[in-house]
Formats: structure tokens, C-alpha cells, sequence
């Protein structure tokens, strides 16, 4: 019993030590079944539609697999961003494009819902692409996390 706590402990240690705190949250989540239950979707009011839809409880992507961004400002008075994925975002939206294809994903910055993105075509080259609804307190936030696009890499 005391190697297995002790051990515990030392893995606690260990990803405290190298755990990141992040400023901002990103959030993918895609359209799950309606049928499932509470433990695998959660119900929220889709921005554009205004329907109730499911949603996946895991997101498929979140802010640890977002390694750059590039704001700018948005013709109604808020901002939108693009964002770049690292190798393992990259890998994972591109399955999720193809296996998922017309169905819907939710983009949830910081807790709020931003946008709903249609999964049209497959999308590989790794990059979100937000078109407005974010605010300047969410651009500052991610600039202590993630650099700019183009800029040297922390």
C-alpha cells in the first residue's frame, strides 16, 4: 500500500511541476447524439439556430493543442482570431473533419460560446479560423498563453 501512495504522490508531483497554468481556456467540442445520455453529451442552445443541441462532454481539442494566434478586429466592434494547432491539434482535426463531416463543432473561449463551425471539407492544415466574438480582455488573455503567428517561438 505505501508504494503505491508514495508513488502516487510522485506522479502528482511531477505533472504539478511541469503543468502550465493557462491564462485562457479553448474548447472544440463536436454535435453528439441526442440519445446519449447526460454522462457522454450536455445540451446547449445553438447561437445561430437557437435549437437546443447535444454536445460532446469532452471537447476534441482544447487550449493545450493551440501553439499561435492571430487576432484582428472584426466589423462588429468585437474580434475574431485564427488560430494555429500544434501536431497533435492538427492530427485531431483533421480526423474529426473526416469522420464527422456535416455535422456541427462549438468553439467555446473562456467558458462562453463563440461561434458553431459546419464541417464541410476535410480541414488538415491545422488552423481554426474565428470569424468574430471574442472580446479585447480574451485577445489579451491568449496573448500570455500562445504567441503570434509569424512571431519566433517562445
Amino acid at each position: 500500500m505505501k508504494p503505491i501512495f508514495a508513488s502516487l504522490i510522485v506522479a502528482f508531483l511531477a505533472i504539478s511541476a511541469t503543468g502550465k497554468d493557462r491564462h485562457c481556456t479553448f474548447r472544440v467540442h463536436a454535435e453528439a447524439n441526442p440519445n446519449d445520455t447526460a454522462i457522454f453529451s450536455s445540451s446547449i442552445r445553438a447561437l445561430f439556430s437557437g435549437k437546443q443541441v447535444a454536445i460532446e462532454r469532452m471537447p476534441r481539442l482544447s487550449e493545450r493543442d493551440v501553439v499561435a494566434f492571430y487576432p484582428y478586429p472584426a466589423g462588429d466592434g468585437s474580434y475574431g482570431a485564427l488560430f494555429q494547432l500544434d501536431d497533435h491539434g492538427q492530427l485531431a482535426l483533421d480526423a474529426l473533419s473526416i469522420e464527422r463531416r456535416g455535422s456541427l463543432l462549438f468553439v467555446l473561449i473562456n467558458g462562453r460560446a463563440i461561434t458553431e463551425l459546419q464541417i464541410d471539407r476535410r480541414v488538415s492544415d491545422g488552423q481554426i479560423y474565428i470569424a468574430s466574438g471574442l472580446t479585447k480582455a480574451d485577445i489579451d488573455l491568449m496573448k500570455k498563453d500562445w504567441r503570434l503567428i509569424g512571431q519566433r517561438r517562445r
